[in-house]
């Protein structure tokens, strides 16, 4: 499925909102979008953008055809033996022309941001054998260049690494406006060079690339842009992130484009900051991977990342307790599968995952603060909690089970109905 093909779906569906007023791109496109209903403008500066597509967890899991309580489930099962093909054109080459940024509504989202920002596009690197696909904030600072913010350990900055030690720029391109589950993949922790692979596996059908000038190949898309990621650096930000508190402002490389490529008739795809399609993309693909990480030392039945928490920063894991240690040890290897997690609560499998009334309960009568919170103090975990100094926090596990030994205590006798998502 295209980006269109989505679109078309969620109008079929009665989800889309449609707006054909002149939306200015700075600040208004951002604040006529809060309710986080997909939107596609028809005209902000003459062009089109989407925005808020895969804000919720219905249309991520629209997206990939499950419904919403199978996302965890389907991920998990998930692995990188999808198929890759070449081939030799793509609709973004219908336009090719030289780097022109200004011929693109990239939207400014609040006032006091370092510049417009692309914030919804699968940014390709390659470099010898190695390829890398994943979701990077680039803030514009010219017609042909875009500051890229890398982070420290992941994968594109570390190739980008590679090839400064070689005196080499990074070929990158950078596909604005790509099918939904290429989006998915390539925001989801993998093994290097397989999100593609993994993409594949996603939607059950070969991923199609088309090679560049350069030697990076990319997905279908609405827009591209090819060039290479250089040893120059600049200031990155201000920018909103994933709290809906500003970021650090920092020192970044520059992306030098050299040319762009665009569907006819293209549409932008944006994704506002600390909105839920931010939330949903990165924080959504970690639940898989406590997942299985809790499955190997407890019988875990479901994991989600509760949007109060950002959808980041707090886990509930939901186990079928066997030993009175289990809890513990699911605290212990989420916070191993997942580095920026905060708080962890360990529920059982009686409790409704989804239901934060059900949640609060399971704290209440399960939970006894002197024997069941589990603290690590000055621990790394993600310089995004406004709370960490430099990075550095105190992480707190909450073991919210019944005890085994004394189970008829915690029999729930009388339970009211709970209506779950579907």
């Amino acid at each position: 499925m295209s980006l269109r093909g989505f679109i078309d779906k969620l109008r079929e569906a009665s989800i889309l909102k449609e707006s054909h007023e002149p939306i200015s791109p700075i600040l208004e496109a951002a604040r006529c979008s809060m309710e986080e209903v997909p939107i596609l403008f028809h005209n902000i500066d003459g062009k089109k953008c989407c925005l808020n597509i895969l804000s919720t967890r219905e249309h991520l899991s629209m997206a990939m055809g499950i419904k919403s309580k199978e996302i965890v489930p389907y991920l998990v099962n998930k692995d990188y033996s999808g198929q890759v093909k070449e081939v030799d054109s793509a609709p973004f080459q219908e336009i090719i022309s030289l780097p022109d940024l200004s011929r693109l509504p990239i939207l400014t989202y609040f006032s006091g941001d370092g510049g417009p920002y692309i914030t919804s596009a699968v940014v390709v690197t390659k470099y010898k054998n190695k390829i890398n696909a994943c979701v990077h904030r680039l803030m514009v600072i010219g017609k042909d260049r875009l500051a890229a913010r890398l982070v420290p350990g992941r994968h594109t900055y570390e190739i980008h690494q590679e090839a400064l030690v070689n005196g080499d720029d990074l070929p990158v391109a950078i596909a604005i406006g790509v099918d939904p589950i290429m989006l998915i993949a390539a925001s989801t922790r993998v093994p290097q060079n397989m999100e593609f692979q993994y993409a594949s596996s996603l939607s059950g059908s070969p991923v199609e690339l088309v090679r560049l000038e350069n030697g990076v190949s990319v997905p279908h898309a609405e827009i591209v842009l090819e060039g290479y990621l250089t040893a120059e650096r600049t200031q990155e930000g201000p920018f909103v992130d994933i709290t809906g508190t500003r970021d650090l402002i920092r020192q970044e490389p520059v992306i030098k484009l050299t040319k762009m490529m665009t569907c006819e008739d293209f549409i932008y795809q944006g994704l506002i900051p600390a909105g839920g399609e931010h939330k949903m993309l990165m924080g959504v693909p970690y639940e898989p991977l406590i997942f299985k990480a809790v499955s190997k030392v407890a019988k875990v039945k479901n994991v989600m990342l509760t949007e109060g928490g950002c959808c980041y920063f707090h886990a509930i894991v939901q186990i079928e307790k066997q030993t009175e240690e289990d809890a513990k040890r699911a605290i212990e290897a989420a916070f191993q599968a997942h580095g920026s997690l905060k708080h962890v609560l360990i529920i059982d499998n009686d409790i409704d995952i989804y239901d934060l009334r059900d949640i609060e309960y399971a704290i209440a009568t399960r939970m006894r603060g002197d024997a069941d919170i589990v603290m690590y103090p000055n621990v790394q975990g993600s310089t995004l909690d406004p709370m960490s100094v430099d990075g550095m926090t105190t992480k707190v596990g909450i073991d919210a089970t019944a005890s085994l030994d004394r189970l008829w205590k915690f029999q729930r006798i009388a339970k009211r109905n709970v209506n779950s998502p579907t």
